[in-house]
């Protein structure tokens, strides 16, 4: 099969391309060239999160890999064997040979779709960051990212097992994945109606941190929530970890497709500006009418790319990350995807035929 070549600089060109092409690359069996490979980013190249990635994706399908070292800017992969499906742990910290906070979520994300689309389940445990900015949390994972996997006939469980904040990571999560019985291929779905709100929940949490922290984030956001007139569950947490940290995860659970919001604290911020800024980003949302949240949406284009039909659903807005990861998937012809920009904004997923 023809060696597919990428440009790393397209787009948001950060590490999306990376991931999602890894990922289309063990299932679609097409080897790929990246090149330019996070050249616009203050620190260019392949980081250790990127590293864990390539090598997890390496492992499932025993793909022959060129250029895969921390900082590289190019890379070549070729599986030379469908996924297979299995137990299997990944370490960011291993890859980093010292403490690192890089996303387990993000590498979580490249091995799902792969592992799901195999004959049996796997368990995945993965070491690193849980709760860092510029990622899904595992809050959003858990509160809606894998909902709206199980609605198209994904079948994920997954649990936190330790905390993992940013500088030092250590947090680690266990995910058991496969398709739901009787599912071979993801559901189609039209999600253009989230359908009505009642309730906000979410936690405050503070980590090796004094527990005020945790109740002044969760005492703003309940005030702020409550002039909606939504009932509101933020319960503070007070938990440990390898290093101090703190955030507020908010769901909004519609009817017919939750949002997840996050925001993180840092050194002379306020507790009070932390729970705002998760506010906003859900008041922003619930004003929309979108049916997706704004960062769900480009999570969701991969695993819709190999349903058995056309999906449809609703966003705030495009992103560079969702025109980025839907000019990826272009790219390895699994799918046609249409952004028609709007308010809110309508993407259609229409997958090929890719084996």
């Amino acid at each position: 099969m023809d060696v597919l070549t990428l440009d790393g600089s397209h787009g948001e060109g950060g590490g999306q391309i990376l991931r999602t092409a890894l990922s289309l690359s063990v299932v679609t069996m097409r080897p790929f060239r990246l090149i330019s490979i996070r050249t616009g980013r203050r620190n260019p190249g392949i980081l250790p999160q990127h590293l864990s990635a390539i090598r997890a994706a390496a492992t499932i399908s025993g793909a022959v890999v060129s250029g895969g070292q921390l900082g590289s800017t190019e890379l070549s992969f070729s599986p030379t064997h469908p996924a297979k499906s299995g137990s299997y742990t990944f370490d960011v910290a291993e890859v980093a040979e010292r403490g690192s906070a890089g996303s387990v979520s993000l590498i979580l994300q490249t091995l799902l779709v792969p592992l799901a689309l195999t004959d049996h389940a796997s368990t995945v445990v993965l070491g690193g960051g849980t709760h860092v900015e510029w990622s899904p949390s595992f809050d959003d994972l858990a509160n809606a990212y894998f909902p709206a996997l199980r609605r198209i006939g994904f079948r994920v469980d997954a649990e936190l097992k330790r905390w993992g904040w940013f500088p030092v990571g250590n947090g680690e999560i266990s995910c058991e994945i496969e398709m739901s019985p009787g599912t071979a291929r993801p559901n189609p779905t039209q999600i253009e109606d989230r359908g009505p709100l009642e309730r906000v929940g979410g936690a405050a949490v503070a980590a090796n941190l004094p527990a005020h922290i945790a109740q002044r984030m969760a005492d703003r956001a309940r005030g702020s929530l409550e002039e909606l007139g939504l009932r509101v569950n933020i319960v503070p947490w007070h938990v440990t970890a390898a290093c101090p940290g703190a955030g507020i995860f908010l769901v909004a659970p519609y009817e017919n497709m939750a949002a997840s919001f996050s925001a993180y604290g840092r050194l002379g911020r306020p507790s009070e500006a932390v729970a705002d800024q998760a506010v906003a980003a859900f008041r922003d949302h619930h004003a929309s009418n979108a049916a997706v949240e704004l960062h769900l949406a480009d999570q969701l284009l991969l695993p819709l790319s190999f349903a058995a039909g056309i999906s449809t659903f609703t966003t705030l807005r495009s992103t560079s990350h969702l025109m980025t990861n839907a000019w990826t998937i272009g790219q390895f012809a699994v799918a046609d995807i249409s952004i028609v920009q709007g308010t809110p904004c309508r993407v259609n997923v229409k997958p090929c035929k890719w084996r």
